[in-house]
């Protein structure tokens, strides 16, 4: 049916796009899902795993076949949707949104295999999928109608993933998700049509594409007014303090899979969109708004690191943490420096991997336990040996460790930000300290002594599967950590060009060293 609304433009096929494959797969395994009768329920998750992994492959081809040196836009493609409307399936991804389109191909395949559910397998594998194609739809499209569409599409799967399988409290998180998300969607939509119309009014045409809107001259209240509907929709949905408080609850309630593809994945849509459409739309603005986004990153870092430490539930002290980390990439995104940008980019990728990580062993807790409550564990290191070590490991990486993942985005943030908000950035800093306290206090309550209840010695260590399941996420956050240039190489390109954009739309200067090169000149002229 979406074939036959298209009409050709340029660029790919639908048959033959990358781009197309990787959003529609999933959403054809989610129909194929559906199909299969309720008796079938061995079937349910089998299908829904070749489909992920199908999709994730998709997304591995783009990766290999990415151009390092090209700033602007690959795999682009563009065809005619509504025309009368200006709305077309515009599809093309860079270095900021590729490795997002790879992490999502990822940890979907993961979710599926990570925990079973206890009851109707059939919509919860169909839901997931529907999810996986609308966060990819997300970072591909260059059309704003249609990320408006992809945009809401994760919102009713993630509702029904969190209120059908999620814990006691299940239906009043999910409940709080939808209404504080769909509160910033319909800020977003009325600020996407307006700018279409803004562009009808100056050429004439009306468009929703990306690149056609980027031109526009906007009055300055105009501008302003915009950039706060299209900032206040991504803060709701990074969230960005204080618009944090439905994250908490559900990550607690949501299963193990909603809470990996909400950390992993989801948050992410936030801080895409205010890299990807404020900083590109509204240049002038966004200088404006560093002092007020860097402060509210800021207290978002300190504030979610302060809560975490008194939470009585590991899995709610991870989501805290989550909302902490966040800060970080919003700090980098408003530092509107070279390493800043590439920062907050890395850290997208590497908080999902890691806090991804996290609420999977949690998740395997809970399944031996039953309880996320730290005061009901002690000592379980001596039964579960691999999982503390496990553990352990994911909880150097959210904390910065060096040679992890963590610290390189967590780094480039801090040294980026400092030319523009050294304050902010000093302040920010205790942010790694604070992670430290409550990871470490965490874990030497959970796992260090002596199991002091008979459950406790009772529980069995991680099997070979959760080990296979958690071996893609120990080398990725290694190989991150060891060789960033698989990230900074790609990113590099489309970060400056954001730059360059930037500084020829306003008076604003890149404070030095704000090239990501010249950090590493300057260190090696130190050095000589």
């Amino acid at each position: 049916m979406l074939s036959s609304l298209l009409a050709a433009e340029t660029g790919h096929s639908v048959a033959t796009s990358p781009l197309t494959a990787a959003i529609v797969a999933p959403f054809v395994g989610a129909a194929v899902v559906a199909l299969i009768p309720k008796g079938r329920a061995e079937l349910h998750r089998l299908v829904a795993l070749l489909f992920a992994v199908g999709t994730g492959a998709i997304t591995l081809w783009l990766l290999a076949a990415f151009d390092t040196n090209d700033a602007g836009f690959q795999f682009e493609m563009r065809r005619a949707w509504i025309t009368d409307f200006g709305i077309s399936w515009h599809l093309g991804i860079d270095g900021i949104s590729l490795f997002l389109v790879v992490l999502s191909g990822l940890l979907f395949p993961l979710a599926i295999v990570a925990v079973a559910p206890h009851h109707d397998p059939k919509p919860y594998y169909a839901w997931l999928l529907i999810l996986q194609g609308g966060c990819i739809g997300v970072f591909c499209a260059l059309d704003l109608f249609l990320f408006f569409v992809m945009f809401e599409i994760v919102l009713v799967p993630m509702y029904f993933l969190i209120g059908g399988w999620g814990y006691a409290e299940r239906v009043y998180a999910a409940l709080k998700f939808f209404l504080y998300t769909a509160f910033g969607s319909a800020l977003l939509l009325a600020a996407l049509i307006a700018l279409a119309l803004a562009h009808g009014r100056q050429t004439g045409n009306l468009s929703f594409a990306y690149t056609d809107l980027i031109g526009l001259e906007l009055g300055q209240t105009e501008s302003r007014w915009l950039f706060a509907a299209f900032a206040l929709a991504f803060a709701i949905k990074v969230p960005i303090f204080p618009f944090h408080t439905w994250l908490p609850d559900a990550h607690v309630e949501a299963p193990t899979a909603g809470s990996v593809l909400l950390a992993g994945v989801l948050l992410k849509l936030g801080t895409y969109g205010l890299l990807r459409f404020n900083l590109s739309l509204f240049p002038e603005v966004s200088v404006e708004a560093v002092p007020i986004m860097a402060t509210l990153a800021v207290i978002g870092i300190v504030y979610g690191a302060v809560v975490a430490i008194v939470q009585p539930d590991l899995k709610k002290l991870v989501a805290y943490s989550s909302v902490s980390h966040l800060g970080f990439i919003v700090l980098g995104i408003f530092a509107f420096t070279s390493a800043g940008l590439q920062g907050a980019v890395i850290q997208n990728i590497n908080h999902g991997l890691t806090t991804g990580a996290l609420f999977l062993l949690v998740g395997m807790l809970y399944e031996r336990r039953h309880t996320k409550k730290i005061a009901e564990f002690g000592g379980i290191g001596r039964p579960m040996p691999i999982f503390a070590g496990l553990f352990l490991f994911a909880t150097f990486a959210s904390i910065g460790l060096p040679a992890l993942n963590g610290f390189v985005g967590e780094f480039l943030v801090l040294i980026g930000a400092f030319p523009t908000v050294p304050v902010h950035a000093i302040i920010a800093a205790s942010g790694v300290v604070l992670a430290a306290i409550y990871l470490l206090w965490a874990y030497e309550r959970v796992f260090t002594g002596e199991p002091d209840k008979a459950e406790n010695k009772a529980l069995i260590d991680v099997s070979g599967r959760e080990i296979a399941l958690m071996a893609p996420l120990v080398v990725l956050i290694v190989l991150l950590g060891v060789y960033p240039n698989i990230l900074l190489d790609r990113t590099a390109p489309s970060t400056e060009a954001v730059l360059d954009r930037i500084e020829a739309s306003t008076d604003f200067v890149v404070p030095a060293p704000g090239r990501l090169a010249d950090v590493f000149i300057a260190s090696e002229e130190d050095g000589e």
